[in-house]
């Protein structure tokens, strides 16, 4: 758990290059359809090679495009024009494969690889990211899909939804060798803001990144905080079927946990935490870091070998009361030296 957070700008500099520089397939112009209705064309066909072009490609994209990532190593902060979105049916793509990398080339300064500003409907398959100071930044970016993913060698958080980005899905990804140059803020996963932030990010309002799902990742080892960090003011989140590893914790700013949880009503369930390392205390956390908030979780399901000297899930209380929080015997639990939980389990 981390109380507070020095993060660079939340923005990166476009870049402008020319379009010419990607190779994009021409697109038909519309047809005709049944009852003289017009059909938009299909989405064009984008091949990257360089960093230039890539940029140049992510700046002039439009709904239905699929950019195809050359293998290579992408050298730059790559960022998508703020409000350039696709839409619910015709999502942007940009695809490539685990030999396709995006990188900053520095761990310990400049900002994320790749940088979402207020931007909708894209998908994000198949590249690595690493070697940079933050993996992956959404900001005030919903309804977007990072699957499939590498993520690794960062120096502080592997993937950040912040500043109002909800209805995000994480999937199917790989993370791991994050807080390399800074471990108190190394965590796989991060979602919204710690309440010491909210003057900066969000006019010091809860930052209400809502609805987000993280299914099926794998992460660690060396995820030098938590796997995953759900702050204060975030509500409704999906955390299921993911591997959580403790090895590589480092316990800055109070990281012993595979997952914390300071929202509410967030949904943790059918994941595998293994590997609890020496630093590891409890598998499963939550907290009251304000007021009304670290409420109302529900954890079922969940395979926790925890090998540490605590709780399967250890819930803060408040006066005696879970706060709704509730810890289902259908999680199965060992070696947590303090028991399953340190709370009535639910049936």
């Amino acid at each position: 758990m981390r109380t507070s957070l020095l993060l660079g700008s939340a923005t990166a500099a476009l870049l402008t290059f020319p379009l010419a520089c990607a190779k994009t397939s021409p697109s038909p112009g519309p047809a005709v359809g049944a009852g003289g209705a017009v059909v938009p064309p299909a989405g064009r066909q984008v091949a990257v090679a360089t960093a230039a072009q890539l940029q140049a490609a992510l700046g002039a994209a439009r709904p239905g495009d699929v950019i195809t990532l050359a293998d290579g190593t992408y050298t730059g902060q790559f960022s998508i024009a703020r409000g350039l979105s696709g839409t619910a049916g015709n999502s942007i793509v940009l695809q490539g494969s685990r030999q396709a990398l995006l990188q900053t080339g520095n761990r310990k300064s400049g900002n994320a690889a790749l940088f979402l500003l207020g931007n909708e409907h894209w998908e994000f398959r198949g590249f690595t990211v690493a070697n940079s100071k933050k993996g992956v930044m959404v900001d005030f970016s919903s309804h977007n899909v990072f699957a499939e993913l590498s993520i690794l060698d960062i120096g502080e958080e592997g993937i950040h939804f912040r500043r109002f980005s909800s209805y995000n899905v994480l999937r199917n990804s790989t993370i791991q060798g994050t807080g390399l140059e800074q471990p108190g803020y190394g965590e796989g996963c991060y979602i919204g803001s710690a309440k010491s932030n909210w003057a900066t990010y969000t006019e010091g309002e809860p930052d209400k990144c809502d609805f987000n799902q993280v299914l099926d990742n794998v992460f660690g080892n060396n995820v030098k905080a938590e796997n995953i960090d759900i702050k204060e003011g975030t509500t409704g989140g999906i955390i299921r079927g993911n591997a959580f590893n403790g090895q590589g914790l480092d316990g800055a700013n109070y990281a012993d946990s595979w997952l914390d949880v300071k929202g509410n009503n967030n949904l943790i369930s059918a994941n595998t935490g293994t590997n609890g390392g020496p630093v590891l205390l409890d598998g499963y956390q939550t907290h009251v870091a304000v007021a009304g908030w670290g409420e109302g979780n529900v954890f079922r399901d969940n395979q926790c070998a925890v090998q540490a000297a605590g709780y399967g899930f250890n819930i803060q209380t408040k006066n005696g009361s879970a706060l709704g929080n509730q810890v289902h015997a259908s999680n199965r639990v060992t070696g947590a030296a303090a028991g399953v939980a340190n709370v009535p389990v639910t049936p």
